[in-house]
This record gives C-alpha cells, sequence and structure tokens, in this order.
C-alpha cells in the first residue's frame, strides 16, 4: 500500500513538473516575446515571430525530457512511445494521415453547402492576398496553384511539419496522456489532457491565432473554442496512440492538420465574411463536424472497451 502511494504521489509530481516546465517556456516566450512581434510591419521581425511560433512546439517536449531525467524515469521503449510498431497497426497510419484529410475536406464542403454565399470559386481572398504582394495571377493559374498546394499539404506535409509536431505531440500524446490515463479513467483523461492542450494555446489565441480578434467575448470566446478543437483532435491523436502504442501515428495527424487544415478558407468569398466559429476550417463547429462525430464515435468505443476489460 505504502509503495501504491508513493507511485502516486511520484506520478503527480512528475506530471506537475511536466506541465510546469512546458507551461513557463510556452507562455514566458509567446507573453514576452512574439506578443510584442506579431502584426509588426518590419518583415524580419514579423519573420522571427513565426519562427518563434515553430519553435514553441518544441516546448512540449522539452517538458516531457526533464520531467523524465528531474524525476529519474526509466527511459524504456513502452516508456517513450518512440517506436513505428507498424506491425497490424497500419489502418491507423491510414487514419491519421488519409482519415485528417478527409475530414478536412469533408468540414469544408459542408460548410459551403449549408452557406453557399460565402463560396468563391475563382478565389478571390487568395488573389487578393497574392496582389498585396506585388503578384499578379489569373483564374487559371490560381487554380494550378491551388491544385499543388492542396497536393503537397496531403502528401508532403507528414514530412515538411513532422518535427514541429513531434515536439508537441511527444509531450502530449507520448507522456501526458499515459499518466493521465493511469490516474483516470478513459473519458476524464483524454478529456482533460485536451483541456490543457487548449489552454496551452490561449496566449496565442489571445493574439488572434486561429480565431482572429476582435470577435464578440474576445477572447474568452476564441480560449473555449480552442479548447474544445483541442479536445476533439486530442481525442483523434490519443486513440491512435492507444492503439499503436506509438505517438508517431499522431504526430503524422497532426502534421496533416497543420498543413491542410486552411484549405477552405482559400474559397471564402470576400463579399460574404466567413464565420470563423462555424467553418470552414475544422477549427469551427460545422468546419470541424466530421471531426466532432468521429471523436464522439471513438471515445464511445474507448469507453465500452474499459468498461468490459473491468
Amino acid at each position: 500500500m505504502m509503495n501504491k502511494e508513493i507511485d502516486n504521489k511520484l506520478e503527480l509530481k512528475r506530471i506537475a513538473i511536466f506541465l510546469g516546465i512546458t507551461f513557463f517556456l510556452t507562455y514566458g516566450v509567446e507573453i514576452f516575446l512574439i506578443r510584442h512581434m506579431v502584426g509588426s510591419s518590419d518583415l524580419n521581425r514579423a519573420y522571427l515571430a513565426q519562427m518563434l511560433v515553430a519553435g514553441v512546439m518544441f516546448f512540449p517536449a522539452c517538458g516531457a525530457l526533464l520531467a523524465r531525467l528531474l524525476t529519474g524515469e526509466k527511459l524504456s521503449k513502452d516508456n517513450l512511445k518512440l517506436a513505428p510498431n507498424l506491425k497490424g497497426n497500419l489502418k491507423y497510419y491510414g487514419m491519421a494521415w488519409f482519415g485528417t484529410v478527409f475530414l478536412i475536406f469533408f468540414g469544408a464542403v459542408l460548410y459551403f453547402l449549408i452557406f453557399p454565399n460565402h463560396f468563391d470559386k475563382d478565389m478571390g481572398y487568395v488573389k487578393v492576398l497574392y496582389e498585396s504582394q506585388g503578384v499578379t495571377v489569373n483564374n487559371s493559374e490560381l487554380r494550378g496553384i491551388m491544385i499543388t498546394q492542396a497536393l503537397m499539404g496531403i502528401f508532403l506535409s507528414p514530412v515538411l511539419n513532422f518535427v514541429n509536431c513531434f515536439g508537441e505531440e511527444w509531450g502530449w500524446r507520448g507522456y501526458l496522456l499515459p499518466k493521465m490515463l493511469g490516474r483516470f479513467k478513459v473519458v476524464p483523461a483524454l478529456l482533460i489532457t485536451g483541456l490543457i492542450w487548449g489552454l496551452w494555446h490561449a496566449p496565442l489565441t489571445v493574439m488572434g491565432h486561429n480565431y482572429g480578434l476582435g470577435y464578440k467575448g474576445y477572447p474568452v470566446t476564441g480560449i473555449f473554442a480552442m479548447c474544445l478543437f483541442c479536445i476533439v483532435m486530442g481525442i483523434l491523436f490519443s486513440y491512435v496512440t492507444i492503439r499503436t502504442g506509438s505517438c508517431i501515428p499522431a504526430v503524422i495527424g497532426h502534421a496533416v492538420l497543420n498543413g491542410l487544415s486552411a484549405i477552405g478558407l482559400c474559397f471564402t468569398s470576400l463579399q460574404n465574411p466567413y464565420n470563423i466559429f462555424l467553418g470552414p476550417a475544422p477549427t469551427g463547429v460545422i468546419g470541424g463536424m466530421g471531426f466532432i462525430l468521429l471523436a464522439a464515435v471513438l471515445l464511445t468505443l474507448l469507453y465500452k472497451e474499459e468498461k468490459q476489460k473491468k
């Protein structure tokens, strides 16, 4: 009984150290550095802000590594969640990769079916962005560019975004998730992990990341929406991690999400502005409806399996 109490205290200590390091580093950099660079007219400062935002994604991995080292945690294969474990698990890799692709497009199409006046086949929004940079493109060239970008998002995102997304997923799904599953039942473990992940994004959300600025209820509404989004995506990434015993498929899913999630925004109308809390990006309720439904199904499956085992 005494050993179990010691183990519980040690695991709580590890969770506290991980969260303390991760949030301290992230909030510190975002509040005291990035906040003063975002939206700067100085291109060098703007680029530096982008680099810092990408760098912040490594802090969960730093927190996980330091928590392990500071508490003498064994660095075993099962503990690290780094082995790909491909044998018998390719379907989960396919689910994380191409399932994410399908649901991003599904949500965008669903949004434009519900709000057809928000759709612009000529991609005027993207055209204006190009023109603001002094580049003029016709509709044919723009369609070619978008097809190329979409294909790159589908097939190259897992490669191009792998390192940055690994920085997050090795912390959230590779370290925090197993700790939470050791202390809570599966449903609260996944919900709490997703909530923590959402709150970790709070400073960037306040700066306008994903939801912009000046919306009703700013910034609380944006932080709340981001937490819901992270809970939903966290269930999907946790599911493939639990099934494979590896955080690698979660890294792939996260990489695809980051690389392709803005594709629907390219077809929005300048005359009829979209509602970012609804879509067409998966961060909106309608744009993310496929993910929401899938998360509900996966969470139910895990709950039923846990109940049957007991």
